[in-house]
């Protein structure tokens, strides 16, 4: 099964990617940071909503998206 790490709702909209924590392939945790966005000054970590593996990165690093657009993909424990 699959889970999508979404952006969060942060208040702002769009932001943009500026760290991957997780590699491709790498396990995580439900709740490890995978990924830094920048709203204006500001970054906010995105965690990770399951416990898997990140398969898919969807968005490159200084790519924009938006509030509920997938950042990558996680190949999730069952």
């Amino acid at each position: 099964m699959q889970a999508a790490i979404l952006l969060p709702d942060l208040g702002i909209s769009p932001a943009i990617l500026s760290v991957w924590y997780a590699e491709p392939g790498e396990f995580v945790q439900q709740g490890d940071r995978v990924a830094e966005v920048l709203l204006g000054a500001a970054t906010f970590d995105v965690s990770a909503p399951a416990t898997g593996w990140l398969s898919e990165r969807c968005v490159r690093v200084n790519q924009r998206v938006n509030t509920g657009e997938p950042l990558g993909m996680l190949e999730v424990l069952e």
